[in-house]
């Protein structure tokens, strides 16, 4: 295995702290976002009338709209730079998540959370996209690791916040529940507006890099650009019909099922467990799983990258989290609900910066624009589907437990894929996930 250049390895720790950190805080807040009506479920049935169904349609519904806009999203950022774009949508989905406080029935809760789903459009893509323009794929995994750091930081940090704000009562004629939506719309916006000074779209046009350092990584990044050109798509149609494109939109869609399949519904099981109401105290259980993952991801990631094993690693971090999901549904002690839960969201977590990692090594330029816009697009579809099929599973079998069974089945179909994926690149002699 060749050893990193280490002037590139200096300039690539360079651009991480004048990047990531930015970039990491934005994450969070798109995951505080998806989240936070999950803290408001029982208080959206009282004050809107929204019942298990209403929320599940409406919990999801937001991937709809998230899915619809994703991957002209996505051109449009390759065209006119991250900068501008990824500002942009931070701004709007800030504003759009405080019109949550107008939510007064099951039909506003649609329309708003559906905007929400296509005001964020483009922006986890878009993020993915755009890391591929600064950092090499020797290096991608720990940035894509970095990046995932914001949803620990997020639901850590995010889940006490949340409980307290739904603690603190009645001010200025707005309930606890819509002061939630205000304060975290507003502080999206606002770090939109910071990042539009503080992003640098690409390499060429950073003023904290010099010509020398510019050159060495764009030598870097122009070398994964000509060993990924026998393999690129070159028009739109074809990343289409791509059947390997199609094959990561499934694993991704199995991962997501996983993913919002527990965030949703997280905080309204620990009440049930702890017997109490959503609130501060749930807010702090709910944190532990993420404390778990802040501590593991950027270790996984970066043995990950060392190894240049991501394909290994995704599957047994899957693997984890079918398990962690399967067995959480076996116990009603708090301790082993959260050691389980724990292993669960480690594994969806971890899973997807190194599942990132495999088709931005397959698609490069216009391609990857379109290609990581799709599957983000229909993978998150997932999103969607989770909350609706746990609702039906649930009802179905009269008990709480049939929908993250099936969840958790979904999410082995995602593990047997990537295995597949795996052995079709060993048989067929790519070094599809190996440094060159």
């Amino acid at each position: 295995m060749p050893v990193a250049h280490p002037q590139l390895t200096k300039l690539i720790r360079k651009v991480k702290f004048r990047l990531l950190p930015l970039i990491v805080l934005m994450f969070a807040l798109a995951m505080l976002d998806r989240s936070n009506v999950g803290f408001v479920k029982h208080y959206l049935e009282i004050d809107a009338g929204i019942s298990a169904s209403a929320y599940a349609l409406g919990a999801g519904i937001f991937f709809i709209g998230y899915a619809l806009f994703e991957v002209p999203s996505n051109i449009i950022l390759h065209k006119v730079g991250a900068r501008l774009w990824l500002s942009r949508i931070m701004v709007t989905w800030g504003l759009v998540s405080i019109a949550m406080i107008f939510v007064h029935d099951p039909m506003s809760f649609y329309i708003l959370r559906f905007l929400l789903g296509a005001a964020e459009a483009g922006f986890s893509p878009g993020v993915i996209l755009f890391l591929t323009y600064w950092f090499p794929k020797t290096y991608r995994g720990q940035a894509y690791g970095w990046y995932y750091l914001g949803v620990p930081i997020a639901l850590m940090l995010g889940g006490p916040f949340s409980g307290w704000l739904l603690d603190s009562g009645y001010t200025f004629g707005f309930r606890s529940w819509q002061w939630m939506f205000i304060v975290q719309g507003a502080l999206t916006a606002l770090v939109g507006i910071i990042a539009f000074f503080v992003l640098v779209s690409k390499p060429d046009q950073a003023k904290w890099l010099t010509q020398d350092e510019k050159r060495l990584l764009n030598q870097a990044l122009a070398k994964d650009q000509s060993l990924q050109a026998q393999t690129e798509n070159s028009t739109d149609q074809r990343v289409f019909t791509d059947w390997r494109v199609w094959r990561f939109v499934f694993i991704y869609f199995t991962i997501q099922m996983s993913v919002y399949g527990v965030l949703f519904y997280l905080p309204s099981k620990l009440a049930e467990l702890l017997n109490i109401h959503i609130g501060l105290t749930v807010g702090y259980y709910s944190a532990i799983p993420w404390v778990c993952t802040l501590i593991l991801l950027p270790i996984i990631t970066r043995i990950a990258d060392k190894k240049a094993n991501w394909n290994s690693m995704a599957i047994l971090m899957l693997s984890c989290a079918v398990a962690g999901i399967g067995l959480s549904t076996q116990t009603t002690q708090i301790f082993q609900f959260m050691l389980m839960i724990s292993l669960a969201v480690v594994g969806f977590i971890v899973v997807q910066p190194l599942f990132w990692n495999l088709p931005t090594q397959y698609l490069s330029g216009r391609s990857a624009a379109v290609g990581t816009a799709l599957i983000g697009s229909v993978g998150n579809l997932g999103g969607f589907v989770a909350p609706n099929l746990k609702n039906w599973a649930d009802q179905l079998w009269n008990n709480d437990i049939a929908g993250l069974t099936v969840l958790a089945i979904v999410g082995f179909m995602g593990v047997i894929f990537l295995i597949l994926l795996k052995r079709e690149h060993h048989v067929a002699g790519k070094q599809f996930s190996t440094r060159n």
